[in-house]
């Protein structure tokens, strides 16, 4: 994992916002970056959880921004997620993020249909559909599944990015697709490899500039 160029990376949000670059999500973010968080605001995050944030996300948060521009429709702050469009504050064991200081359990895509009813159920005993169905996504949506993340970034439909903080895949991004019912996978680099926040926060400006047809920011 490695560092941020903290100038680098200013200056190239920079260029975007003053270039008014058209890329998707940026009329939620405006690219624009919140205030930082103190390094003690940080610990003291660290210390309720008992966990350390992976050094390049803690770079970002206190150096950068505090969420703000990013891919999607940004990064959000720490400790926070989205309400469809709007952002709220979320809890360990909410029902949503799980419990952060115990490992992320998947090291392989995960995407575990079982017991999902038939849709022909809903007409021939939709009852009994509704009774599997809730079975179902209380299985499938399960906080457990997702202990040792936290939320970091929504793409729409209820599409999320967490970044694992707790066991093997941490600094490591995952991509939550359970809404459109693709299960839990790594995020991918452009070649293949399993991103970091760094290169996938990286990745989205290169991308920018590419579609902006602006020299490269590096």
């Amino acid at each position: 994992m490695g560092e941020f160029d903290v100038r680098a990376i200013e200056r190239a949000i920079s260029r975007l916002r003053e270039t008014q670059a058209n890329a998707f999500g940026s009329e939620e973010h405006g690219f624009r970056m919140n205030p930082v968080l103190s390094a003690t605001e940080v610990a003291a995050f660290e210390r309720d959880h008992k966990i350390l944030l992976p050094s390049e996300y803690r770079q970002f948060i206190t150096e950068l921004g505090n969420g703000g521009a990013g891919p999607f429709y940004g990064v959000y702050p720490l400790g926070v997620m989205d309400d469809n469009f709007d952002q709220r504050s979320w809890q360990e064991n909410d029902g949503f993020v799980g419990m952060l200081s115990t490992p992320f359990p998947f090291k392989e895509e995960w995407n575990d249909l079982t017991g999902r009813p038939d849709k022909e159920l809903a007409t021939e005993n939709p009852a009994e559909y509704d009774k599997q169905i809730e079975k179902f996504y209380e299985k499938y949506w399960s906080s457990l599944l997702v202990n040792g993340a936290v939320p970091i970034s929504h793409e729409g439909c209820a599409l999320r990015i967490w970044l694992v903080v707790t066991g093997e895949q941490a600094g490591k991004l995952w991509k939550d697709g359970r809404s459109e019912s693709s299960g839990l996978k790594p995020v991918r680099l452009a070649d293949g490899s399993a991103a970091t926040f760094s290169e996938w926060y990286q990745e989205w400006l290169d991308e920018c500039f590419a579609t902006a047809g602006q020299a490269n920011w590096r």
